[in-house]
């Protein structure tokens, strides 16, 4: 994993070939980060990579999977609407998961893994896309829009923020020891809302932690041509701290995480984390827009091959339980009836 820092740089080469990429292209992309890295710092360390549970590995792929089954029933016409998948991204929830189990999450439209980092329900959520009996939400809020005990979910970007520094005011009001998690992508810092929530949560000093899953994409538009400055910038232009993550070792990443989530509920001091990830597949269902040269790149920086030549036998076995796992609950779902407000249809 790299870490990036206002104050320090640590790294561990994301860069494990992955199968299909030469041997000497990850050297040279390691040899370009290591050389950009030291010129805006000029200090570049290395750690050991930290254990990854098969726990971890479990819920990374049970996510994948799932998200997988999403595309295929939407090719076969069997889901409503258009779907948003986290592929690519499935990590970062899974770091996160374990520092926040009973704080308030704020998710976005890109959130399926956000739910199952915490619940672990594919089921449930699937029903609710679906619309079948045993829905998490009955089947009225669909993809996008859930609610289960503490977690809340919507597709209108940026609209979280707000609230989610209304519900860590309150729980610095109450003294509770509890923070909100607001998580948003890239493209969402073009909405004013977010300024604005930003600028209450700096001047408050309310314990809420700002997940940000920069893709380098905002729907079709590079985020290089339409973010002026950094995100980075932007949350020290309110006094709240950031901190940026580029690399996508669980295990790791949980371990820097632990202190930033730490302070952020002791202290309650703000933060922003920025994961530098990427988004495997168009924005929703439709047409990927990005040169081919651009994907393939993007493709080799996903997680899944790097884990599968990393970890070998131990996640070829973990991946077959999780795609059975999943393959089963699609055929238990499907065969539901329709959900109570369906049928009201």
């Amino acid at each position: 994993m790299v870490v990036v820092e206002v104050e320090q740089v640590s790294m561990v080469s994301p860069f494990r070939r992955p199968f299909g990429i030469p041997r000497d292209a990850g050297e040279k992309a390691e040899n370009g980060l290591r050389a950009a890295l030291s010129s805006v710092t000029g200090r570049v360390t290395s750690r050991w990579e930290a254990a990854v549970t098969d726990a971890d590995l479990a819920l990374l792929l049970m996510i994948r999977h799932f998200e997988l089954a999403l595309l295929d029933l939407f090719a076969a016409g069997k889901l409503n609407g258009t779907t948003h998948t986290c592929l690519g991204q499935e990590y970062v929830p899974v770091a996160l998961a374990p520092l926040i189990p009973d704080d308030f999450v704020f998710s976005n439209h890109r959130g399926h893994g956000h739910y199952l980092a915490r619940f672990d329900d594919p089921a449930g959520l699937l029903a609710e896309i679906m619309g079948r009996e045993g829905a998490v939400c009955a089947g009225v809020g669909g993809s996008q829009h859930i609610y289960r005990d503490g977690f809340l979910s919507t597709g209108v970007q940026g609209q979280s923020l707000p609230v989610a520094v209304g519900v860590a005011l309150h729980h610095q009001r109450s003294g509770q020891r509890r923070i909100a998690v607001a998580f948003t992508g890239d493209g969402t810092w073009g909405e004013g809302a977010v300024y604005e929530a930003l600028n209450m949560a700096g001047l408050w000093q309310v314990p809420l932690l700002v997940v940000v899953e920069n893709n380098g994409i905002a729907q079709s538009t590079p985020t290089s041509v339409q973010l002026s400055g950094s995100i980075e910038g932007r949350a020290h232009a309110f006094g709240i701290d950031h901190h940026r993550f580029d690399g996508n070792d669980i295990s790791a990443i949980r371990d820097d995480l632990t202190s930033i989530v730490d302070k952020v509920r002791h202290d309650s001091a703000p933060a922003v984390v920025e994961f530098d990830t990427v988004r495997i597949g168009p924005h929703s269902k439709g047409d990927d827009t990005r040169d081919p040269a651009e994907l393939e790149l993007v493709r080799a920086r996903d997680w899944y091959p790097q884990y599968a030549d990393r970890f070998g036998e131990r996640f070829a076995a973990i991946d077959a339980e999780q795609r059975a796992r999943i393959a089963r609950t699609v055929e238990e779902v499907e065969s539901r009836p329709p959900s109570r407000w369906e049928a009201l249809a």
